[in-house]
Order: structure tokens, then C-alpha cells, then sequence
């Protein structure tokens, strides 16, 4: 809790300056109202009471502090009206991020891209994206630490960083590092997000960097090959670099990849779904087209799975040479 209590002071302090700033020139009851909320949060920081809600005595959801650091009460004591008021925000949230989502289906370039997104809630810390480039496409998936509308917000962050530096030219290795350096400086050192980023030519030369993220597989002539991550995730260090490999992607070869709400998610014993149990499946279902391999393997899913066995966002992608 010290980081995120630092951070968010840093957060009140900014806007204590910009308030004084406004406020001397302003004759608005709002702006003073909005000054004195900042006060009165910055006392309880000094008091050790901030975060604490007021109705409850419990504690007040982090990821709520983070998108509001004024909000006094947890989600279970709002009040009637407040309650429909965040719904209303989290589905404008939630409009957002489909808003953002590249197409289920596409083909470009020679290579088509099929894709499913489950937010485990209303809001997800998963990112999906396709970026066409010049005479390339940039495939990406990767999945922010934590939940629900902060994770949700660095999401966003991420989709607008690559849709600016993917397209530049620059190799991919490049773009990671000027990309990890803004995250790192824009986000609170419990944050962080794996990533798995593509670059795919007409050729069918794939350029690939699994930055912490799940290990993809590659599904070629029948056989499912495991590519480890090697690197960092984004934001763990500013200065961080990133290793890029290259595979010739042969007509019909495929690289299929997801987020840990598929390996993850548990069986009414409590099992896994985990790496093993993937790795056969595709090897049985390798023959598939994407849509079908796709679909196939959340129906897989659905049949371990108990009923309570997801816990996360659920994102699966496979990219193929046609």
C-alpha cells in the first residue's frame, strides 16, 4: 500500500497546484469545492485514515483509488444514486475498450488474424491489437497486472503508445524500448504488462518479442512448438531492452497465443488448465482454420472449467500465414 499511497499524494499535490493555480482568478463554488475535497484527502493521508471508508471502517478498493483518489466509501456503501452513476461510468468503460478492439476476423497482407476477448468483468486489463504498417502488420497481445477500471486505463495507455510508434519504421525492438520508458514513467511500480508483439511481412517474416508474457506456440507441418519469453515485461525498469526473433512463416503455418485466463482458470478440483493440457489440444486440433481453432479451444475451455473456475480476462489470438 506505501507505493500506491505515494503515488496517489504525488496525484493530490498536482492537483492542490493546478486548483491554486485556477482558483485566485475564479469565482466558481466547484473549483473550491473540488480544492477543499483535495484538502481533506491530503489530511487523511498525514492521519493514516485515507482509503479507509467512511461508512464501513473497510478498506476502499485500490484500483478505484487510483481512477478517483477522492472517493471516501467502498463499493458495497454507495448510495443509490452514486451506484448507478459508476454503472453508467464502467459501461462507458466497457464501450471504450470495444471501441479499441481490432475486428474478430481479418486478412491482410497474406496473413489472416482470428481473435476472442473475455472481460472477466465490466472493464478489462487485457490488450488486443492489429496494426497495419507499411508492408507489415503488427500483431500485439498482452495483459496489464491487476483489475477492473485502473487496469483498464493502462490498457488504453498501451493502445495509444503503439498505435504511434508501431507504424513508424522503426524495428520492433526499438519501438518496445521507447514504448516500455513512457509506460514505466506513466504508470506506479506495482504495475506492469506482459507483451507479446509481432511484426509479420508480406514475405512471411514474423519478428517476434514475448516480453514476460505466456509462452505462444507455433504451429507448423503438425507439430506445436513452444516459444519461451525472454524478456521483462513493460514497466518493470525504464531502461529495459528487448530481444526479437525472426521465424520464416511458411503458408499454413500459425502462431497461436492467449492470456493466463485460459491457463489458469481451474476445474471443480481445482486443477488448472495449464500449458500441458493447451499444448495437446492444439496438437489434436492443429488442422483447424482460425475461426474453428479458436472456438474449439474456448469449448475445451468450457468443458474443464467449473462454473466458478474463471478469475480473469480471457483473451486468445492466432495469427496464420494464408
Amino acid at each position: 500500500m506505501d507505493v500506491l499511497t505515494e503515488t496517489l499524494r504525488t496525484q493530490l499535490l498536482e492537483r492542490k497546484q493546478r486548483l491554486n493555480r485556477v482558483v485566485p482568478s475564479a469565482d466558481d463554488n466547484n473549483l473550491l469545492s473540488l480544492l477543499r475535497q483535495v484538502d481533506s484527502a491530503l489530511e487523511r493521508l498525514d492521519q493514516g485514515s485515507f482509503g479507509i471508508c467512511e461508512v464501513c471502517q473497510g478498506a476502499i478498493e485500490p484500483e478505484r483509488l487510483l481512477a478517483n483518489p477522492l472517493v471516501r466509501t467502498c463499493l458495497e456503501d454507495l448510495d443509490r444514486h452514486e451506484q448507478e452513476a459508476l454503472e453508467r461510468d464502467l459501461d462507458l468503460v466497457a464501450q471504450v475498450q470495444q471501441k479499441l478492439l481490432p475486428p474478430r476476423h481479418q486478412q491482410l497482407d497474406g496473413w489472416e488474424v482470428c481473435l476472442d476477448y473475455k472481460p472477466f468483468r465490466v472493464a478489462s486489463g487485457d490488450y488486443c491489437d492489429v496494426i497495419a504498417g507499411s508492408d507489415v502488420i503488427n500483431v500485439l497481445l498482452g495483459d496489464v497486472s491487476g483489475k477492473g477500471v485502473a487496469a483498464s486505463m493502462l490498457v488504453a495507455n498501451l493502445h495509444g503508445l503503439f498505435r504511434t510508434l508501431l507504424p513508424d519504421g522503426c524495428n520492433l525492438a526499438a519501438s518496445l524500448a521507447r514504448a516500455n520508458r513512457i509506460f514505466s514513467e506513466s504508470t506506479i511500480v506495482s504495475h506492469y504488462a506482459t507483451l507479446l508483439a509481432m511484426r509479420a511481412d508480406t514475405g512471411g517474416r514474423l519478428a517476434l518479442a514475448n516480453a514476460g508474457h505466456c509462452t505462444p506456440y507455433l504451429i507448423s507441418q503438425g507439430q506445436v512448438v513452444p516459444l519461451p519469453s525472454t524478456s521483462l515485461p513493460l514497466g518493470v525498469f525504464a531502461d529495459a531492452t528487448f530481444q526479437v526473433s525472426e521465424l520464416q512463416m511458411k503458408p499454413g503455418d500459425a502462431l497461436f497465443a492467449y492470456t493466463d485466463g485460459l491457463s489458469e482458470a481451474r476445474n471443480t478440483s481445482e486443477e488448472e488448465y495449464g500449458a500441458v493440457r493447451l499444448e495437446e489440444w492444439l496438437q489434436s486440433a492443429c488442422g483447424l482454420a482460425p475461426d474453428e481453432l479458436v472456438k474449439g479451444c474456448l469449448s475445451d475451455l468450457e468443458a474443464f472449467r467449473s462454473s466458478t473456475g474463471l478469475s480473469d480476462d480471457l483473451s486468445i489470438l492466432l495469427l496464420k500465414r494464408r
